[in-house]
């Protein structure tokens, strides 16, 4: 089991035992990791999944809450995860971006002004090492729009814009369950800028495929759906 699925079930298990009961505050987030033995950074997006189906309730410099627990509250959220669950032509739009971005990143490590690539790491420098999800996911859409419009092409880059909406639910549930997901979006958007100013098309391409293939591979075992080759 992923370790920040064990720590979701373990947070669960708190409640579902009556030891955290609606209201309820959780222990000091160091305090709480070293009770069941997790990473403080696990424990963290643990509480950040929870949060986003309603369970909890992160309230910024006060602490965490386990909410009121209502059935409307829960089942309004729930219907996020369940509609994301059942939708699995999600995938089909990432198959499109996989085809589509990497293209349009090559073609921006040819033809981007250099004042646009300098725009695209200033973007990439307004991230903190350790974002919350908000900023990550503003940060993300803004990334590549600027890559899809420093192709230079307008249409691949309203295609490629069309895409971000049908894709967004995936590439959130991803950044909130996914051990290790925040660094590497990080990782590789700066490796594909790095090839955007070296002028290294292929290199550029290749990050760019790495990239999509990544969200839309966990997707897929997310959703138990074999890859196109499989089936």
């Amino acid at each position: 089991m992923p370790v920040t699925d064990e720590a979701i079930e373990k947070i669960k298990a708190m409640i579902v035992s009556g030891e955290l009961g609606p209201g309820a505050r959780l222990p000091r987030e160091a305090d709480l990791a070293e009770r069941l033995g997790l990473s403080r950074s696990s424990l963290r997006e643990a509480v950040r999944a929870l949060s986003l189906i309603r369970v909890l309730d992160v309230r910024q410099g006060d602490g965490t809450y386990v909410t009121s627990l209502d059935a409307d509250l829960l089942l309004d959220a729930m219907s996020f995860v369940i509609d994301f669950h059942r939708d699995d032509s999600v995938l089909e739009f990432f198959e499109v971006r996989r085809i589509l971005e990497p293209a349009a990143t090559a073609m921006a490590a040819v033809a981007m002004p250099e004042a646009e690539i300098e725009g695209l790491r200033a973007v990439l420098a307004e991230l903190d090492p350790d974002p919350d999800l908000d900023a990550l996911v503003a940060n993300d859409l803004e990334f590549h729009r600027r890559v899809a419009a420093g192709s230079g092409n307008g249409v691949l880059c309203s295609l490629i814009d069309g895409l971000t909406g049908p894709t967004l639910r995936a590439r959130i549930w991803r950044g909130l369950t996914q051990e290790g997901a925040v660094a590497r979006t990080i990782e590789q958007h700066t490796a594909i800028c790095d090839a955007i100013a070296a002028r290294q098309p292929d290199v550029a391409r290749s990050w760019a495929t790495i990239h999509v293939a990544g969200v839309e591979q966990w997707l897929r075992r997310a959703l138990g759906t074999p890859p196109p080759s499989a089936r």
